[in-house]
Formats: structure tokens, sequence, C-alpha cells
């Protein structure tokens, strides 16, 4: 039998730990390729891991509730053939190593720090759940009194967010000297408040201020008349859902039309390494979703290019879905070259995004807006009311300079606005 090693998947770009939720199989349960094999947590988001090979479950080298690094083996699948170990095709990164072991030994369960602050006596909290209540200000005493529904009545993120959002004075609290995080303090002066960041917020904060040392930023904007899709969608909306069985949002068609700039100017969708520039041959557009608890993931449309507009829709609305109900899968939300958020969700006109790395641009749509525009006619001049939005992009100036930053803009201005009215569905 061939021993193929399961790793920890990498989540996100600032994951570097998650923790084993639960195992979905038992050494000797036999496996399907794609199969689950357990539910991680991060502070971003709950998953399952699928297996990369069938075969029959091995060696489970962490228990739930332990607190892994990205990369470490977790267990082992056994599969026919040889009796060498192989690698699985999930590894996403190295295993980690700490003095000079590549692996732990499944007899030896050292507690981490993560495994301290996610736990209170015999009761565990995800990081995730415990991510939420931090920014709630939900104690320790609250959280031990939810009535959990998952595993081992486990509290789950479902079960956090219907407690945020109930009378939460209604709760049973135990006495003043149960244990409890303060997360909130104030100045001697009484005019300060004074509020921690939770795990994720740091982890965010990282992420940002590394991104901003690495690329020297510049912004371009430039404003689009998309009256002709405001009227297009309008008109086929309901028509769209009966043919396709799918919602169409504006998101699958400005995708449609940022795909094809991308194609026109092939060297935003890059990455630096040292002082070679990677090209990527794939378009694989990365989306921000908002997630229940406030924060953001980026799920990743692979091949955007090769979907039609019901595949982007499709495409669009499944991992949108998923995302905001803690389902992606870690190959979901990895491998963009070219990210796209969405700033109009919350009125915003404009923004200037910070470029989530290792990419070497990001874009930032706009809220659409009616306003006066002057239109140019066989008649001459007018002024009509038209619907506008900006569009921002943000790129990496070691490569991409203003001219071919203000090209994109321009080509995606210009694929928009000849969007076709009468076009079908």
């Amino acid at each position: 039998m061939a021993k193929v090693d399961l790793v920890m998947p990498k989540m996100g770009e600032s994951i570097v730990e998650a923790t084993i939720l639960k195992w979905l199989k038992s050494p000797g349960d036999k496996i399907e390729l794609d199969e689950a094999i357990l539910e991680i947590a991060t502070d971003k988001v709950d998953s399952e891991v699928p297996s990369p090979v069938a075969g029959i479950m091995g060696e489970i080298l962490f228990q739930e509730d332990d607190v892994v690094e990205i990369g470490n083996v977790i267990a082992y699948i056994e599969t026919a053939g040889a009796t060498e170990p192989v690698a699985s095709p999930v590894v996403v990164a190295a295993p980690a190593k700490s003095n000079g072991v590549s692996k732990p030994a499944p007899a030896t369960k050292k507690a981490t720090s993560a495994n301290v602050s996610a736990s209170t006596g015999d009761r565990f909290y995800s990081p995730l759940v415990r991510s939420i209540s931090q920014a709630e200000g939900v104690t320790e005493s609250e959280l031990s009194q939810i009535q959990g529904t998952g595993l081992n009545n486990r509290v789950t993120k479902s079960d956090i967010l219907n407690y945020v959002k109930s009378d939460r004075s209604a709760a049973p609290m135990l006495s003043s000297t149960s244990p409890q995080t303060a997360t909130v303090t104030t100045s001697v002066s009484g005019h300060v408040e004074i509020v921690q960041m939770d795990r994720m917020r740091k982890l965010i904060a990282k992420h940002m201020v590394n991104s901003w040392h690495t690329s020297p930023h510049v912004t371009s904007f430039i404003e689009v008349d998309v009256t002709n899709i405001v009227n297009w969608r309008n008109k086929n909306k309901n028509k769209f859902i009966e043919r396709h069985g799918q919602k169409i949002t504006y998101t699958p068609i400005f995708f449609e039309s940022i795909v094809k700039a991308i194609q026109e100017h092939p060297m935003v969708n890059v990455s630096v390494d040292g002082d070679n520039i990677l090209v990527k041959k794939d378009i694989n557009i990365g989306m921000a979703a908002a997630l229940p608890d406030g924060n953001l993931i980026v799920p990743v449309i692979k091949n955007a290019d090769q979907l039609s507009l019901s595949g982007m829709a499709m495409k669009v609305n499944d991992l949108a879905t998923r995302a905001r109900g803690n389902k992606l899968k870690p190959d979901e939300i990895q491998g963009g070259t070219f990210t796209v958020t969405n700033v109009g969700t919350f009125g915003n006109v404009m923004g200037t995004p910070i470029i989530n790395q290792p990419q070497v641009a990001i874009l930032a749509l706009g809220a659409i807006q009616k306003k006066p525009a002057v239109l140019e006619t066989e008649y001459g001049d007018v002024i009509a009311i038209r619907h506008m939005m900006f569009l921002s992009l943000s790129y990496d100036h070691r490569v991409v300079d203003g001219s071919l930053g203000g090209s994109l803009l321009r080509s995606l201005k210009m694929n928009m606005e000849a969007f076709d009215p009468n076009r079908g569905i």
C-alpha cells in the first residue's frame, strides 16, 4: 500500500493555522476521491477538507480541537500501489518544522497559545466563534450558557450569531466569580475606550501593512456609463431566472467585461518573484464577499475567461452563497490572479483598495447613480439622465505603470459601455 500525506491546507493568504473541529473518517474507513475527511476552522471560515485520493483512512496524527500549523501532515491515506510514502496533491505549503521535526508524534499533544485561548475549562470554542464573540462583546460566562448544536454540544457559528441577534439580557448568567475575557477597557480619564484587536483583525492588519510595504500603490479612476447594462438587466432578470434558474446580478456582467480587458492587457495578470515577472495564463478572478460576522473573504472564480454569462452568474451566486454559509473549500479561496471588490455595496462612489498579494492589481466597483450626462448624437450634444459609476484600479507600480493601468481602465470602460442592450439571454 502507498501512503499519501494529508496536510493541513492553506485557507487564505494570511492564515497560518487551523483548528480541527471534527474527523469525519476513522482509521480503516474507505474514502472516495474528494470525499470530506474532516472539518476545520480558522478565524475566517469553517470548511470541510476533501480527500485528494481514493483509499483507506490510515493513521490520524492530530485529534479534534488541536490547533495545527498550515502545511503540517495531519493524517495518512493508504492507497493501492508502491509502499513508499507519496506526497498529497493538496499540499500547498511546505510542512512547518519545529526543532527539526516535520510532524508531531500523535501521542504528544502540546497545548499551544491558540488552544488555551480557544478553550474554557472542558468546553472548546473554535477561532471563528471566538472572533465573533469578541467582536460582539460576548463574555465567557455568556458563551458558557449558550446551548451548542454542534458535535459534543459545541457552539457553532450559527449558535453564536443567533445568540447575538436574540435578547441577550434574558440569558442566564454565572456568578461574578466566573472567568471572563475583558476585551474593552477604559482609560484613567474615562474619555477614551480601549478595544483590543481580536486575532482576525490582527491578521488583517498584518496582511494590509505587508501589502503596502511590498507594493508601491497607485490608484487610477474612470467614470463609466452603464445605462445599457442597467436597462438590459431590468428587462431580462425575470426571464434569466426562468431559463437558467439563476438570479442575474450586475457582478457577472461586470466580470465579463473585466475578463475581456485583462485579455487585452495580460501584464496586469501577473505576480512578482524577485526580479522576475510571472505572467499567469489563467484568469482567476477573486471577488470579495461579506460574511455574516462583518468580515470579508475572497472566493476565486477559476478560469473565468472560459465561462459564459450564465455560467459566470451560476459561479458567482454559488460562491457567494457558500461563502456566507462557511461552505467554501480550501482551494476555492486560493489561486486568484486579479481581485474585484464592490465598494458600491456600502453606497461608496469610489475607493482606493489595497492589493491582495501576490497579485499586482485590484479593482473597486463604485455605486451606480443616476446623473445628468452629455451625449453625442448625430443632431448634436444633448443632456440626458444616465446610470453612471466610478471604477478605481489600484496597481503595483513596480510592474504596472500609469500607461498600462490607465489603458486597462479605458478598455474596461469601452467594454462596459459597448454592452448590447438587445442581447439575448
